[in-house]
């Protein structure tokens, strides 16, 4: 089995239609199926419960656009016209105007931002 594997929409409702239909436990799905975890069959089993067949869909996905972090655009090689740049741009610098008017702002990036009050920082 492969890292960080991505499975097709109908992989995933075979999983599905084995367990409903064919009343197959998760750690034998994994073995037919060769899944790594049963944990994944669950994730699966719970969204078809609460959101149907069409959660799996592609075009269901978060992957269009106003999807995800819009400012990852901004620091990867994701190709933006200069419009999209600005605007982007633009509202990063309105969010971190906002944060400075309540006091706060933001140090660091990532797992080790952390949000720091103005009066213990050196404005200078």
């Amino acid at each position: 089995m492969r890292k960080n594997r991505k499975y097709t929409t109908e992989e995933k409702l075979e999983c599905i239609r084995l367990s409903n239909e064919e009343h197959l436990s998760n750690g034998e799905i994994a073995r037919i199926m060769n899944l790594s975890d049963e944990s994944r069959i669950r994730r699966w089993l719970m969204n078809y419960e609460k959101y149907g067949e069409e959660y799996f869909r592609e075009e269901h996905r978060g992957r269009g656009k106003g999807s995800g972090n819009p400012y990852a655009a901004l620091h990867t090689s994701k190709s933006l016209s200069k419009e999209e740049r600005l605007e982007l741009e633009n509202l990063k610098l309105r969010i971190e105007n906002e944060r400075l008017k309540k006091g706060y702002m933001v140090k660091g990036v990532g797992a080790g931002k952390e949000f720091v009050t103005t009066k213990d920082v050196n404005m200078k």
